[in-house]
């Protein structure tokens, strides 16, 4: 969908509208297969990840988001202009809020949220939901450490994916066996 990557000279490429065929026509095949409501979609148009951003990320999130609204799907998740780079967050004037507005269902957003943050977000109304990724990952307990204002054990991305030994995912500590 992001032009800096997207050098296609078909009905996929070029215009906004033509880099966002097919995932809309994805979209479209679902929902029409399982129903909408059993279909939500996640983006992430700031992210620049190997330089793959988009010369306009704020028309297209709003493109997209609006976009959703004809096939009724269940939610739209979308990743915070903070969250650019894969582990770093910036400060930033860009804001999801043109995406909250122009999306018509429940809307999710990710990136870099702690439990003072996400509370914000929803009380604040830029968002119905707040993902809470790597900080789930390694606190398999988050809800009890929100409830007790716990502190959350940190992530370790270098574990991320690694096929042998498979560690990261499942053995972070839950909060009865850090006292």
């Amino acid at each position: 969908m992001k032009d800096h990557i997207n050098d296609r000279t078909d009905q996929y490429g070029g215009s906004l509208e033509n880099r966002c065929r097919f995932a809309l026509e994805v979209v479209e095949a679902v929902a029409n297969e399982i129903g909408a409501d059993r279909v939500g979609l996640r983006l992430s148009p700031y992210a620049d990840y190997l330089d793959s951003g988009d010369s306009n990320p704020t028309a297209l999130g709003v493109y997209m988001a609006e976009s959703l609204n004809k096939y009724g799907i269940l939610y739209c998740h979308m990743v915070e202009t903070r969250m650019k780079l894969s582990e770093e967050s910036f400060e930033t004037t860009e804001s999801l809020v043109p995406m909250r507005k122009a999306f018509k269902g429940t809307f999710i957003v990710a990136g870099g949220y702690d439990k003072e943050d996400g509370n914000k977000a929803v009380a604040e109304n830029p968002t119905d939901l707040v993902s809470f990724g790597r900080l789930f990952l390694s606190n398999p307990d988050l809800p009890k450490r929100f409830e007790l204002n716990a502190p959350p054990t940190k992530h370790n991305r270098s574990t991320y994916s690694l096929p042998d030994p498979v560690v990261g995912y499942t053995d972070y500590p839950f909060l009865e066996n850090t006292a």
